[in-house]
């Protein structure tokens, strides 16, 4: 018997395995809204949980983990270093902070957040993101960290990172949803064996007034929520939802069906945001 899409894995070029969906919990506060919505989605299947420290909430996912009763090696922990440090020392001490906040002895993937500063959108910090992920390497070696990867980085981004060191990351992690193809960049991971999370999944629920989202979630007797995270599944991208309600929880994980190529077309079609990242 096939598995359900939440038991199931991606292998990355590593060959670590990493649960097809995540649970993301940005924008989720620190404290008893993100501890509940954690210890609600490890209880309810989900086995991978996407933080980061900007988030402030890396204690609260600790705590839930533990909490859990689950084996720490049954769940697949990323947090992200923060997108202004850009140094082989920093990097250092705000793992060693987040693996502190954590409790944890140590994560599945570590992503450095941006490649510039979110204060400082577009600015060059090549040499610092290349000590960055010098550091992010050693610390991978010394199997604190289970894979390594970047967040919001560009081909142009990455691409110096492996010129420096012959590492090649494992994971980028974009906004991808229905009306944000993201075509340059899913072509680059695919080409480089990175596989690429989707954030924002369900465009902060700005997807659900799209019509041809709820034309489809009709058509095939599901939520819109369902029709745009199957979606990121079918591009073969790693979909990381959020919600702190239960319900929406456990539907968010419920895609085992299958989108007809006819309909992934006219939802691939769709160009909502076209050439920004972002």
């Amino acid at each position: 018997m096939k598995k359900k899409i939440i038991d199931q894995d991606y292998i990355l070029s590593n060959g670590v395995a990493i649960p097809k969906i995540g649970f993301g919990t940005w924008r989720v506060k620190p404290g008893k809204e993100a501890y509940e919505s954690v210890l609600m989605a490890l209880r309810n299947g989900y086995r991978h949980i996407d933080t980061a420290t900007v988030y402030k909430n890396e204690k609260s996912v600790g705590q839930a983990i533990k909490d859990s009763a689950l084996k720490r090696e049954d769940i697949f922990v990323t947090t992200k270093l923060p997108s202004h440090v850009k140094s082989f020392e920093g990097a250092k001490r705000e793992f060693a902070k987040s693996l502190k906040r954590l409790g944890l002895s140590y994560v599945d993937l570590y992503l450095i957040h941006a490649p510039w500063p979110w204060i400082a959108i577009g600015t060059d910090h090549t040499q610092g993101n290349i000590e960055a992920w010098k550091a992010m390497i050693e610390l991978y070696n010394e199997k604190k960290i289970r894979a390594i990867g970047v967040s919001n980085f560009a081909p142009s981004d990455i691409e110096p990172l492996i010129q420096a060191t012959g590492f090649v990351p494992h994971v980028n992690q974009l906004p991808f949803y229905v009306g944000k193809p993201q075509l340059e960049n899913r072509a680059y991971c695919q080409k480089n064996n990175i596989l690429f999370e989707a954030y924002s999944p369900l465009m902060s629920g700005r997807v659900f007034k799209l019509r041809l989202v709820n034309q489809l979630a009709e058509k095939y007797g599901v939520t819109p929520a369902q029709i745009a995270l199957r979606y990121t599944i079918q591009q073969n991208t790693l979909p990381l939802p959020k919600s702190t309600h239960e319900g929406r929880i456990i539907n968010n994980a419920e895609l085992d069906f299958v989108i007809a190529p006819e309909d992934m077309e006219k939802l691939e079609a769709l160009h909502l945001h076209p050439k920004s990242r972002f």
